[in-house]
């Protein structure tokens, strides 16, 4: 069954480990924590220290952080000291990718590999035994509330045949919504990351049943 990884970028930062334990009381196993350089993508967003507030304040979550950000491993240790679950990376800025991918799991988190929406899925097939997690983002990171690529659906359906047999789990990011997530599960996604479509929701819980129903 497909699950909600409610987007923390999308939550008041004024509240900000409030709502991450709202959207926890509200069902969300897993949060993700989307880490922006201004650089790999054209926005900001926080740090470890932050990631370690949330981990204090629902130690029960999954952090599922999200790493856009260039040199990846020179900050991965911080996350994972501040709680991270899945530190995931992406394949463009990460240039010895099956290095980084192994750090990541020799530091004991769940290795995470993210692609952009233009960029292919010929090399994941030569890190397969390196993941845990792959993530298809089906806008261009860097801001909330874009709108889904279509042509990414097809690219999730050629993913989730790429991992026949394999336990990694296959992540969705982007442009999730009630209207969208049912043809994303249907192509296979088994996590949805949902940001304004949970947090701008009136009731949490109600709109992550809606959008997995």
């Amino acid at each position: 069954m497909a699950k909600i990884a409610p987007s923390m970028l999308a939550s008041d930062f004024g509240r900000f480990s409030e709502q991450a334990c709202a959207a926890v009381a509200a069902g969300a196993e897993y949060l993700h924590m989307d880490i922006m350089d201004g650089c790999f993508v054209p926005n900001i967003s926080f740090g470890a220290g932050v990631v370690e507030a949330v981990h204090k304040a629902c130690p029960q979550a999954l952090l599922d952080v999200h790493m856009m950000v260039n040199d990846p491993l020179r900050y991965a240790q911080d996350f994972i000291r501040a709680g991270a679950s899945i530190v995931t990376l992406h394949q463009e800025c990460t240039p010895h990718l099956q290095r980084a991918l192994a750090f990541l799991r020799q530091n004991g988190v769940r290795a995470g590999l993210a692609l952009n929406p233009a960029t292919g899925l010929e090399t994941v097939r030569y890190v397969l035994d390196d993941i845990d997690l792959l993530l298809i983002m089906t806008v261009n990171p860097g801001f909330g509330g874009q709108k889904l690529i279509p042509a990414m659906v097809d690219k999730i359906r050629e993913a989730k045949a790429l991992l026949q047999g394999r336990d990694i789990l296959l992540e969705v990011d982007g442009g999730v919504s009630p209207k969208t997530a049912s043809g994303l599960i249907e192509a296979g996604a088994e996590l949805l990351v949902a940001g304004s479509a949970v947090f701008g929701a009136p009731d949490m819980a109600a709109a992550m049943r809606q959008m997995l129903a």
